[in-house]
């Protein structure tokens, strides 16, 4: 079982983020998968394991709601890139 969500974890962890998105969101979001995985790597208990994937899942939803978001204000909208061509 452990090995099987260790597997699962670093499949996740490797083919989830691309080597070339060297921005401020996917660094958080990258950043939490790494300490899931090392929380989940000295968790004992099955609580302790689920007490590490909720801390994961706050880091993902506070970097969504940071770093994220200032991402995607940063790319313009292909409606007022277009408008502005006319």
């Amino acid at each position: 079982m452990n090995i099987t969500l260790a597997f699962a974890l670093l499949s996740i962890l490797l083919l989830g983020t691309p080597g070339y998105a060297q921005n401020p969101c996917a660094g958080c979001l990258k950043a939490a998968q790494e300490q899931l995985t090392q929380c989940l790597g000295t968790a004992i208990s099955q609580e302790d394991k689920k007490s590490c994937v909720e801390r994961r899942q706050e880091k993902s939803k506070t970097c969504e709601n940071s770093e994220c978001v200032i991402e995607r204000a940063k790319i313009p909208d292909k409606n007022d890139v277009l408008s502005q061509k006319k």
